[in-house]
């Protein structure tokens, strides 16, 4: 990332974006043109188009502009990405808690996108957006299990089409506070809680926002059925374990949905549950997806093995 760089642009005629590139060979037109979109470039001092044509002698600021290799995820073969199948198609991970799925940017090297390329480097480009290394999903850092990524361009155009008409079953575990005896479906519209942005969903329709806040609201619809599959206790306190399938895959759907029906998984304090000392993440666990393989065409099923918490 190159931040508060300048240079005079000596040339009559060239747009604005390729002089950014002329001058920083390092960053890409795309990036240029987003910075300038952004409103990180000025032009003797002022806002202008990304197309704008430049006359010769004008002071070009630039706060911050994007290199090539922001796109690039780093090698890290000390991270273990836990595969637990791999074909010339996809891998299946076992991701622990506690670990991203992928960097925010290229200087992050601990996450799950880390391990897979110094191991299968042929991931490190794939994807629709920069530094996804192949997955096709993302659970939250502190879910456990299944993360599916692509070995091949072709097969990361068919999972992620899988996933994005809703045809990929995502079963989970989940070990919640309370003793539940029966199962439900829940539907909720969900949207980003703009008191924390990006950390936190509500219900995008019964909520104590206000009218104006309500507006501007992005409501995701999201849809999960739990059944209790066994039951436990902690000290004086009881706990069920959930077994739940989502084919949707909105943003912290199954920790939202179920704090709005009132259970609470263990753990999971952003969402209302008590605090467990010397617990690393919540109890929640990617456990399989069925889906059609991309290279065979043939229903397909990746399943974990289940955590310690859920061995009741």
């Amino acid at each position: 990332m190159l931040e508060n760089v300048s240079f005079t642009n000596n040339q009559s005629g060239v747009r604005l974006d390729a002089a950014l590139v002329a001058a920083f060979p390092t960053t890409t037109k795309a990036f240029a043109r987003e910075a300038v979109a952004s409103g990180a470039v000025t032009v003797n001092g002022h806002l202008v188009p990304k197309g704008r044509r430049l006359k010769g002698g004008e002071r070009i600021a630039v706060s911050r502009l994007p290199e090539a290799r922001d796109n690039t995820v780093a090698p890290n073969a000390a991270v273990d990405p836990h595969v637990i199948y791999a074909d010339e198609a996809l891998l299946g991970c076992d991701k622990p808690a506690g670990m991203p799925v992928q960097p925010l940017s290229h200087t992050e090297t601990d996450t799950l996108a880390n391990g897979v390329v110094a191991r299968y480097p042929e991931c490190a480009p794939l994807g629709d957006r920069p530094l996804l290394a192949g997955a096709i999903h993302r659970i939250d850092a502190d879910t456990s299990g299944l993360v599916l990524v692509a070995r091949t361009a072709a097969a990361f155009a068919a999972l992620r089409a899988q996933f994005a008409a809703q045809t990929v079953e995502k079963t989970y575990l989940a070990l919640v506070e309370g003793n539940y005896a029966a199962g439900a479906t829940l539907e909720n519209d969900l949207a980003h809680d703009p008191s924390i942005p990006f950390c936190r969903m509500i219900d995008a329709h019964h909520n104590r926002l206000c009218e104006s806040e309500k507006r501007r609201l992005r409501p995701l619809h999201a849809v999960t059925r739990y059944e209790p599959v066994g039951h436990t206790r902690a000290g004086n306190e009881d706990r069920t374990l959930l077994r739940i399938t989502i084919f949707t895959g909105v943003t912290h759907q199954i920790r939202a949905q179920l704090a709005l029906s009132g259970i609470h998984i263990v753990n999971d304090r952003l969402y209302g549950a008590f605090a467990v000392e010397n617990q690393t993440g919540h109890c929640l666990h990617a456990l399989a997806a069925a889906f059609v393989h991309p290279a065979t065409g043939r229903p397909f099923k990746i399943e974990t093995p289940l955590p310690d918490w859920a061995r009741l």
